[in-house]
């Protein structure tokens, strides 16, 4: 894979997790309560597990978690 396609595959990866960050925030504040709610949220939780993954293929363990932790503050905050 070349430089060019790398930097695309962890671009494509980091809008991935940052989209299932969103939809966790939503399900927090959203008309769902329960075990529905909580499914869902776990879901995300598992899909972003998935990205990361992936993204340790592509650049590394400590580089990944940075990257991960740079999305969650982004949407989430600290």
């Amino acid at each position: 894979m070349s430089n060019a396609e790398s930097k695309s595959e962890v671009a494509r990866l980091l809008r991935q997790i940052e989209l299932e960050y969103q939809a966790a925030q939503r399900a927090l504040t959203g008309p769902a309560l329960g075990a529905a709610q909580h499914a869902f949220i776990t879901a995300r939780s598992e899909h972003i597990a998935q990205y990361h993954e992936q993204l340790v293929g592509q650049v590394g363990e400590q580089e990944a978690m940075a990257l991960v932790y740079e999305v969650h503050v982004r949407v989430v905050g600290e």
